[in-house]
């Protein structure tokens, strides 16, 4: 079963659950103390990159991995995209695959040891960071401004993986701002107390296909992503009419019964549907062509300082 992620681990003050499960973070921390003592295997025949999250879900892992992967193009580097493969995130597996070059299999070593088969300069993984015996070149870990580091504590009392020290670790971030009032000062501070040299990279995000939607109608839109209320709020910014919203569980993989009962709110309330590309490649097919999805965009705020920061990691590589 899948269970959506509770609202209590993004509250700022931790609420009496957090203590009754406190104890239980104990195997966290117990798994993380080991993976430290694994031994790191650093592989000279491919570069690697990783694109990963403290955060559990919704810190916008996958956009950043496309975006990164463009870029690289853009500067003469053949880049694979890569994810371990899980049967619960096809999706994310499938918008890899449509978007980019792309490897997937049961165990990261496979993959690295397919990507220099295909003779690709560098592979960027999606996702893991706590991957704790691969010594990755370059390591990037993702955070939505606005969640940050929720209530702060780890799983199950929180949403963290990991404690927030292991930011020393990593070579940047990237921070997702939707709102402009998001409180960056404050996370600034917080991230340069741990580690005064890392880079921060402000990213957001626009809807590439806005120009297919009538803003005048009704829209019910539903989601199963890290981060709903993200998906919600892109389309406030945007003038979107939402008379309601429904969310499941994050990979959620939906059934004919459930598209049907969203299908027919839609038509009880003279309503459109939108849901994002990623639930859209979970959608049964014979329901597809009643409904529609946004398309997004990843911007840099200063992209020039992320080439340039690519360019110096990569020359140090070499």
């Amino acid at each position: 079963m899948i269970l959506k992620k509770p609202k209590f681990w993004d509250l700022k003050k931790p609420n009496f659950l957090v203590y009754l499960l406190y104890p239980f973070t104990i195997f966290v921390k117990i798994n993380n103390i080991i993976s430290s003592f694994i031994p790191k295997k650093k592989f000279t025949e491919i570069r690697t990159m990783c694109v990963g999250n403290l955060y559990v879900g919704g810190t916008g892992k996958t956009p950043t991995t496309l975006f990164l992967y463009k870029l690289l193009k853009k500067m003469s580097i053949n880049p694979v995209t890569a994810k371990k493969f899980y049967n619960n995130q096809i999706d994310e597996q499938k918008f890899l695959k449509d978007n980019s070059n792309f490897i997937s299999c049961n165990n990261r070593n496979k993959i690295v040891k397919k990507a220099i088969e295909m003779k690709f300069d560098m592979i960027i993984f999606d996702d893991g960071l706590q991957e704790k015996w691969i010594d990755y070149d370059i390591k990037f870990v993702c955070f939505d401004s606005e969640k940050w580091v929720g209530n702060g504590h780890l799983i199950p009392s929180g949403p963290l993986r990991e404690k927030m020290n292991v930011l020393k670790n990593y070579h940047a971030i990237f921070l997702k701002t939707v709102n402009d009032d998001s409180n960056l000062d404050y996370i600034y501070n917080k991230i340069r107390k741990i580690n005064p040299n890392i880079e921060v990279f402000e990213s957001n995000i626009e809807i590439k296909n806005i120009s297919k939607f009538n803003i005048d109608k009704n829209y019910i839109i539903f989601s199963g992503i890290g981060n709903p209320e993200s998906f919600k709020k892109l389309l406030l910014q945007n003038k979107f009419k939402i008379i309601e919203e429904i969310t499941f569980p994050d990979h959620f993989n939906y059934q004919d019964k459930d598209i049907l009962k969203i299908i027919d709110k839609a038509n009880s309330n003279n309503a459109e549907i939108i849901t994002t590309e990623k639930d859209f490649k979970r959608i049964p097919q014979n329901f597809k062509e009643k409904i529609n999805f946004l398309e997004i965009n990843m911007k840099i705020k200063d992209e020039d300082k992320l080439v340039q920061f690519l360019k110096t990691k990569i020359n140090e590589i070499n």
